[in-house]
């Protein structure tokens, strides 16, 4: 049975784009910030061919790496997480999807207001930790909603749990995603619930995002199409609105999605298992805490050993990044950066530098490729 792993290392970016400065991100470069911590080790990376990626300098480059590799760059216009998995899955945005930097329009929150029966706290971009706990206690006296963006093409709703039950912020969610369309479709409409007393809140696993569906075919939908397992980890499932998804499992953190990775492993299944792994962003990258994020890096190198010891004659074992975040810079924000590619199996030639790609969405073809299929979405297949 044919198995490919395909993990996006969530905002590893590995260098500024040509392009970068037309979004304010000249100079960003997320792993070489990582590498500065005193907690950044990743001997086995190394081993794989990371430190050999064009552009990478940082560490010793490896004499004969056990994987090939190949820096990919960015085609679609924009630098957020529903943009850039949908170029690995092979879809190019021409455009960018719309954002906020002043909040949402008086049209889209009328009516949003009107359909759910609720005021509406805050509407800018704000942190996700310091909204609630600047808005939390005023949503709690008035059940209002707290609605905020980012960066991203994002509508992002806080309410407490004990305020607005889980499964009734969703329904608010799914209204909020019915009214974003057209001009004003945004990438994902986010359900951010929390708990707490006193001003001490803190966001529960319970998110949820409710995304845009991809505008053209992706990889995932011809191996669904052509009978193929095609199992989405973390937030796989919601960046594709659920679309060429055969089987998922939502997951908390890292942690849980190494271990859910482990466990696809162990499985019989014929096709693709596609692993989102968030903390990078979510925890580090915007908090800029860039020992955080050498610790999760840390973390993620110690575990390629289980991965690689799991793998069958058959498996092909991908490693990438949707985008950059560089935690040493000003900005908050995502990053326009190139990504890493890292490619391991038995039928995989090893020490190849593919040198720099023209698009994620090759990683697409050559998934497909893999699996004797032509690629009916963006690419050229790698191999």
């Amino acid at each position: 049975m044919k198995r490919v792993f395909l993990i996006v290392l969530d905002s590893v970016g590995i260098g500024e784009m040509p392009d970068a400065s037309d979004y304010g991100d000249a100079g960003s470069n997320t792993l070489l910030a990582a590498s500065k911590s005193r907690y950044f080790s990743m001997p086995n990376m190394r081993k794989l061919g990371f430190f050999n990626i064009e552009g990478v300098n940082i560490g010793e480059k490896e004499a004969e790496p056990a994987g090939s590799y190949a820096r990919m760059k960015e085609l679609s216009k924009g630098k957020d997480t529903t943009i850039g998995h949908w170029e690995i899955a092979g879809v190019v945005s021409d455009a960018p999807l719309p954002t906020y930097p002043n909040g949402f329009p008086k049209s889209v929150i009328t009516e949003f207001k009107k359909k759910t029966g609720r005021g509406v706290l805050c509407n800018k971009p704000y942190s996700g930790t310091e909204v609630i706990k600047d808005y939390g206690q005023e949503h709690l006296n008035t059940g209002d909603l707290i609605v905020y963006t980012s960066a991203d093409s994002v509508f992002q709703i806080a309410a407490h749990e004990k305020i607005v039950p889980v499964e009734k912020l969703y329904e608010y969610c799914r209204i909020a995603r019915e009214i974003l369309k057209g001009k004003h479709g945004v990438g994902r409409v986010i359900a951010r619930p929390f708990i707490g007393e006193g001003g001490r809140y803190t966001r529960t696993p319970r998110r949820h995002d409710f995304s845009l569906e991809p505008p053209a075919v992706t990889m995932l939908d011809q191996l669904k199409e052509e009978g193929y397992d095609v199992i989405s980890v973390g937030k796989i499932v919601d960046i594709f609105a659920g679309r060429g998804i055969t089987e998922f499992v939502r997951t908390a953190g890292n942690e849980e999605g190494i271990e859910k990775i482990l466990e696809n492993m162990e499985k019989d299944f014929h096709g693709l298992c596609f692993i989102n792994l968030v903390d990078y962003d979510m925890l580090y990258g915007h908090r800029n805490d860039v020992d955080g994020y050498a610790r999760a890096l840390t973390y993620f190198d110690q575990q390629v050993p289980k991965i690689l010891s799991r793998m069958r004659d058959d498996d092909v074992l991908m490693i990438t990044a949707d985008h950059g975040c560089d935690p040493s810079t000003p900005s908050t924000d995502h990053s326009r950066e190139y990504t890493p590619l890292l490619m391991v199996g038995k039928n995989i030639p090893s020490g190849v530098d593919y040198g720099t790609r023209e698009g994620f969405c090759d990683i697409a073809a050559t998934i497909l490729h893999l699996f004797g299929m032509d690629a009916k979405c963006r690419g050229k297949s790698i191999l």
